[in-house]
């Protein structure tokens, strides 16, 4: 019973470290970028760059947490995390320029792979046998949050102002990101393993090294999907409510598209978790993949606020797929024993891929077109579908338990 309830609040500390993280990524550039956009007078590429520096940020600290967790465990490392997250929320109160805003974004995508990449690992040895559920759980709390908070940060804004509202967040970032790092331990039994291939404790497959992960197929259709699926998923964070704006809405009408997008973000990412135990996980997110391209192509067909935040929904559903799903497949490929960094190794595609094709491409096609968003969709369904075909093709049990 003791070592129950003690899997249990190791895995809120996962869900409370992740939380803020998340909301600062999918929730406050989508509500504060029309305010940078106007302070700094910069272009609809400029702030769609913000979330390039995020997901590079991620990119190059994801792989570093890996090997750094495997040295100093997971509770110092999501420590760090809480610090990084923060500072950079401060600092971006009183930026003078958009760079500022780029370095906080730079410094809140490092915080986020600080904190993510042990809350997955931690949930995953606490609960062998319900990986895909418990991942999904934790990749909720990231994905859900900036559902839950882009009303708040909306409304800290308008009654606080921005200086006032950014140093009340920091304080608050420390205190929560300090308290679920309390919470947070792997099981004593857990034991990482010196062996570079052996079969893993938790899957029963080949744990293979990352070496010899780099080798596989489904590496690199895993790192396609991510840098591809990525890009489509995140883009919905500037997207949206530029979106909204250009179409008449009002500014709080049009946050309701972003908080439709990171609903679904976050929900799906325990339904698709859960889903992807009983029927795999190349099924869930094939189709998950397939339906956002056509909610892509669909949305600049419609009219009105209630088929937007559906579609937007949609393609929310599918980002959290991609997410929450991808960690389990990982370790269903390549064991548990090196998870952290081949996972840190897939999530580069996501981080110096994905915010190239994504946003900053996206901004730039707007700038280009003159506010096309009927063709900036058109690319990113393009980018949906080419994922569920690399979904389609992977085959992880039959090459990696050979």
């Amino acid at each position: 019973m003791e070592n129950r309830i003690q899997s249990f609040i190791a895995l809120a500390g996962c869900c409370m470290v992740i939380f803020l993280p998340g909301a600062f990524i999918f929730g406050f550039p989508g509500v504060m970028g029309h305010h940078w956009q106007n302070m700094f007078n910069v272009s609809k590429a400029d702030v769609g760059s913000i979330l390039f520096y995020v997901l590079a940020a991620v990119g190059t600290f994801m792989f570093v947490t890996g090997r750094l967790q495997e040295r100093i465990g997971p509770r110092l490392v999501t420590a760090i995390a809480a610090i990084l997250c923060s500072l950079g929320v401060f600092m971006v109160g009183h930026a003078a320029s958009i760079r500022w805003v780029y370095l906080w974004a730079f410094t809140t995508g490092a915080a986020s792979a600080f904190a993510y990449l042990p809350a997955l690992t931690v949930a995953q040895r606490w609960f062998p046998e319900r990986r895909g559920l418990v991942t999904g759980l934790v990749s909720m709390s990231f994905g859900i949050s900036g559902a839950v908070m882009a009303p708040v940060f909306n409304h800290l804004f308008h009654q606080m102002g921005y200086v006032s509202m950014t140093r009340s967040l920091a304080i608050v970032t420390l205190i929560v990101g300090f308290a679920a790092t309390a919470l947070i331990h792997l099981p004593k039994t857990t034991q990482d393993s010196d062996s570079s291939s052996q079969v893993s404790a938790f899957t029963g497959t080949l744990s293979l090294s990352l070496i010899q992960s780099l080798r596989t197929k489904s590496f690199w259709l895993l790192w396609i999907t991510y840098a591809f699926a990525g890009a489509a998923g995140i883009s919905m964070v500037t997207l949206s409510v530029n979106f909204g704006l250009v179409q008449g809405l009002t500014m709080g009408s049009a946050v309701l598209i972003l908080t439709a997008f990171n609903m679904t973000n976050g929900l799906s990412r325990l339904v698709s978790g859960y889903v992807s135990d009983l029927i795999g996980r190349k099924q869930i997110m094939c189709f998950s993949f397939v339906a956002a391209g056509a909610a892509y192509i669909l949305f600049p067909w419609f009219e009105g606020i209630a088929p937007w935040c559906i579609f937007a929904a949609v393609i929310g559903f599918a980002f959290g797929t991609l997410n929450a799903v991808s960690a389990p497949l990982i370790s269903d490929c390549f064991g548990m024993d090196h998870f952290a960094s081949i996972f840190g190794m897939v999530f580069t595609a996501f981080g110096f891929v994905s915010g190239i094709l994504g946003p900053w491409l996206g901004g730039f096609l707007l700038d280009a077109t003159h506010g096309n968003f009927t063709l900036v969709y058109a690319y990113m369904a393009a980018l949906m579908f080419i994922s569920a075909l690399m979904m389609w093709i992977i085959s992880p049990h039959a090459e990696c338990t050979f």
